[in-house]
């Protein structure tokens, strides 16, 4: 089995301007794990603590993408942990998920330096990972969790609002997405909840349909 994407650089080497189009074999699960721990194609390898590979069943139809680590989930090595993570908890309990029954990632696999959003360049180095962890679970549904995943996986500037509501594809995977709002943005606009629900019973309907 075979993706598009370009092997990450070593440090002291030029970034690529796109990704490659070689088809290459995807590594495996402990592999890929290996090389995202070692991983020094951008700048954030300086400042990490932990890389933050994904959490969850390597086998579930659900797949959670978020935007990257913050100071907790860099000090822990998982993705969305403390309020925020117990708040996407409560959300897929509400659909009568556990945490372990869903696999969770991020667009960034090292925590950008104050919590600020990723860099472009950060994206596209850590892109072929989140490619590659797609390609090994084949998940039924994405939910992109928050703006800054949502433009990058749809490849847009289109804001929240607009994205929301509607069935998207990844790439040319042909995987279905569906956009939410980030629970720490829930955490401040608790009124935006029952748009959240909405969101997540879209995706659900999918994998009803399927």
């Amino acid at each position: 089995m075979g993706i598009s994407r370009w092997i990450p650089r070593g440090e002291g080497e030029s970034a690529p301007d796109e990704v490659s189009e070689a088809v290459v074999e995807v590594p495996g699960w402990s592999e890929l794990e290996r090389q995202v721990a070692e991983c020094t194609a951008c700048e954030l390898h300086r400042s990490r603590t932990r890389t933050v590979f994904g959490v969850g069943d390597r086998a579930a139809r659900w797949m959670i993408v978020g935007e990257a680590p913050g100071a907790e989930e860099d000090r822990r090595g998982e993705p969305f942990v403390g309020r925020s993570g117990k708040l996407l908890d409560a959300m897929l309990l509400a659909l009568g998920l556990a945490r372990k029954d869903v696999y969770i990632a991020n667009i960034l696999k090292c925590r950008p330096p104050e919590n600020r959003d990723p860099a472009p360049e950060e994206a596209l180095c850590c892109a072929p990972y989140l490619r590659s962890q797609m390609a090994l679970l084949k998940p039924g549904i994405i939910v992109a969790v928050g703006l800054v995943a949502a433009q990058r996986l749809l490849d847009t500037k289109l804001p929240l609002a607009r994205l929301r509501g509607q069935i998207h594809r990844y790439g040319d995977t042909g995987i279905p997405l569906v956009v939410t709002y980030h629970p720490a943005y829930l955490l401040r606009a608790p009124l935006q909840k029952k748009k959240a629900w909405q969101d997540l019973l879209l995706a659900r309907s999918v994998l009803t349909e399927s």
